[in-house]
């Protein structure tokens, strides 16, 4: 089991911390819900979490095949309920994978990004497609 302990700070900002490493964020509101939107914002995190989780495990898959993973980025793009209640509505996640399109582990690398824990973990009513743009 693992805890990550938030301490509310004033002025719709919380310090987040890792128990086990004592690595901390701040997190703010957004700008569009009474923030300044200095900071990520919790639902920021959600993208940031999938965008990370999809190249880990990609990796993961990656290094047991013998596939380079340097230069894969993910970008994770955000959308919010027009409609309350305020929640995520939609995360589409890009994948630049700087490998030719034909590369024989493209499968196995796909899969495993979108077998990510944060992406199962999602609630079925946000929307949450993982594109791959193989470029090399």
């Amino acid at each position: 089991m693992l805890n990550v302990s938030a301490r509310y700070d004033g002025n719709l900002r919380c310090t987040v911390t890792h128990d086990p490493s004592g690595a901390t964020l701040v997190t703010d509101a957004p700008k569009d819900n009474h923030g300044k939107g200095e900071y990520f914002s919790p639902t920021d995190l959600v993208g940031a979490a999938l965008s990370s989780c999809a190249l880990t495990i990609m990796a993961i898959a990656a290094k047991a095949h013998g596939v380079p993973m340097e230069g894969v980025t993910a970008t994770t793009q955000k959308e919010m309920s027009a409609a309350p209640p305020r929640r995520i509505a939609k995360l589409i996640t890009r994948v630049v994978v700087p490998l030719p399109p034909d590369h024989p582990k493209r499968s196995v690398l796909e899969t495993a990004a979108k077998s990510c824990p944060v992406h199962k973990s999602l609630a079925a009513e946000i929307d949450a497609p993982i594109e791959f743009v193989w470029s090399g």
